[in-house]
C-alpha cells in the first residue's frame, strides 16, 4: 500500500512539473498571452534601429512621424530618446489622426504647434494637410515613421505613411519605417479588396479589409505596386512570427488611438467598425468602443438571441444597454449587444460584422439606415455589399463573391512578406 501511494505521489509531481513547464513555454491555446515562453524577446524596429542600424540617422536631420505608440520595448518614447541623443538631430515632429500625443478624437483637426516637452515644431498630417509640404521638410534629411497599426484597411495611419512616402520621394528625403507587429496576426487575410472608385482616406489602395501585413511590409507593397518610388528602408523586427497576436508577445499594448484601447478592440474592429457606416452606435463614447453596438430602437434581447442563433465561430453576444457620452446617440439610452470573443483564432471579425449589420437591418427595417454620404461603401470598399444586404442576400453569399479578388491579392502579398 505504501509503495502504491509513493508511486501516485511521484506521478502527481511529474504531471505538475510538466504543466508548469508547458505554461512557461507557451503551450497550445487560443491566442492568449504566452508571454514568458519565447527563447528570445521580440525586438521592435525602433529597438533594432538604436541597437544595430543607427547609422541610418546618425549625423542626419531627422523628421519623425509618430504618436503615443512610438515607444521601444521598455516603453521609452522614441521622441524623447532621439531628442536626447547627441548623435541625432531631431528637427520636426509630424502627427497623424489623433495627434503626436494621441489626445485628439476621431476626425478632430490638430493644427501646427510647438511640442512643450521638446520645443520641436509639430505638423499635423490629418485634416487640411495630409501630406507633408516642402516647407515642412525643409530641415529634414531622413523621415522616420514609427506608429502601431491595427491590421485593418480603414485605419488611417497607413495612408499617413503612404502620403509621407510620396512627399519624401518628391523632396529627395530618405524614408525609414520602423516596423511593428500586426496585432491581430500576420496570417489571416480577409474581406473584400477595395475597388478604386471607393478610394478615400479610410482606404486609399486596392488591399483587402484585413491585409495580414506589418506596416513595413505594406510600405514595400505601396512603394512598388502603387509606384511611389521613395528611397525606402524598413528596419525589421527581430523574433516576430506571423502567427502572433499582440498578446503572444512580451510587449505591452499602448492604445494607438482614443477608441482603440485594447487588443480586444483591435480584434473586433475589422468587422465591428462597419457599423460606423450606419445610424447605429459603434460604442464611441463608452468604455468598450466597437465591442458595444446599439441604438435606442433596438431590442437587446432580440438582437442578442438572433445573433447567437447564427452559431458564429469564436464569439458570443450579450444583450447590453449603454448611454454614449459623445458621438452617435450621445446622451440617449441605447440597446444592443456586447461582442465577447471567446476564441480569437477562430473568430471571423468581418463576417461577424456583416452578420451584425444584416441582423439590425432585417430586424428593424423602419429605423435602421445606412449613412447617406456613402461612408459604408468607403469602409467596405465597394457599393455592392450594401445593395446585397438591402436585397436580402446571405452573408455567406456576400463573402463568396469577394473570394477571387482576395485570392489574387494574397498572391501579390506573398511577394512583400519579410517574416
Amino acid at each position: 500500500m505504501k509503495k502504491w501511494l509513493i508511486g501516485v505521489a511521484t506521478l502527481v509531481l511529474v504531471l505538475a512539473t510538466f504543466s508548469v513547464t508547458m505554461a512557461q513555454q507557451g503551450g497550445p491555446g487560443n491566442g492568449e498571452g504566452n508571454k514568458k515562453g519565447h527563447a528570445k524577446q521580440l525586438e521592435l524596429g525602433v529597438d533594432v534601429l538604436l541597437d544595430e542600424e543607427k547609422d541610418l540617422i546618425d549625423g542626419q536631420n531627422v523628421g519623425l512621424i509618430t504618436n503615443p505608440t512610438g515607444v521601444d520595448s521598455e516603453l521609452n518614447s522614441i521622441v524623447d530618446t532621439l531628442h536626447n541623443d547627441p548623435d541625432v538631430n531631431l528637427t520636426a515632429l509630424y502627427g497623424p489622426e489623433h495627434g503626436v500625443r494621441g489626445d485628439a478624437q476621431a476626425g478632430e483637426y490638430v493644427e501646427y504647434y510647438i511640442d512643450e516637452k521638446t520645443g520641436l515644431p509639430v505638423y499635423s498630417l490629418y485634416g487640411e494637410t495630409r501630406k507633408p509640404t516642402p516647407e515642412m521638410l525643409e530641415d529634414v534629411d531622413v523621415l522616420l515613421f514609427d506608429i502601431q497599426d491595427v491590421g485593418t484597411r480603414f485605419y488611417t495611419y497607413i495612408y499617413t505613411m503612404a502620403f509621407a512616402m510620396e512627399a519624401a520621394e518628391e523632396n529627395d528625403v530618405e524614408f525609414v519605417v520602423l516596423d511593428r507587429p500586426n496585432p491581430i496576426n500576420g496570417l489571416d487575410v480577409a474581406g473584400p479588396v477595395l475597388e478604386d472608385e471607393f478610394s478615400s482616406f479610410v482606404g486609399e489602395y486596392e488591399i483587402p479589409l484585413r491585409h495580414g501585413m506589418t506596416v513595413g511590409e505594406l510600405a514595400y507593397l505601396f512603394n512598388e505596386e502603387f509606384e511611389i518610388g521613395a528611397d525606402l528602408n524598413v528596419v525589421e523586427m527581430d523574433s516576430w512570427k506571423r502567427h502572433m497576436y499582440y498578446d503572444d508577445t512580451d510587449l505591452e499594448f499602448v492604445l494607438p488611438s482614443p477608441n482603440m484601447p485594447t487588443l480586444d478592440t483591435a480584434v473586433v474592429y475589422p468587422g465591428a467598425a462597419l457599423i460606423e457606416g450606419t445610424n447605429v452606435s459603434e460604442g464611441r463614447g463608452t468604455t468598450k468602443p466597437f465591442e458595444l453596438i446599439g441604438a435606442p430602437f433596438i431590442d437587446s434581447d432580440e438582437l442578442a438571441t438572433h445573433l447567437n442563433e447564427q452559431d458564429l465561430p469564436g464569439v458570443t453576444f450579450r444583450a447590453a444597454s449603454f448611454t454614449p457620452t459623445f458621438s452617435k446617440h450621445a446622451g440617449d439610452l441605447s440597446h444592443g449587444i456586447e461582442i465577447h470573443v471567446t476564441n480569437q483564432r477562430s473568430y471571423k471579425s468581418i463576417e461577424t460584422g456583416l452578420h451584425i449589420v444584416k441582423a439590425i437591418h432585417d430586424l428593424y427595417p423602419e429605423d435602421f439606415q445606412f449613412r447617406t454620404d456613402g461612408f459604408f461603401g468607403n469602409l467596405i470598399g465597394n457599393g455592392w455589399v450594401q445593395e446585397a444586404i438591402e436585397n436580402g442576400e446571405s452573408v455567406d453569399t456576400i463573402v463568396e463573391q469577394w473570394q477571387d479578388d482576395l485570392d489574387e491579392f494574397k498572391e501579390l502579398r506573398d511577394e512583400y512578406l519579410v517574416y
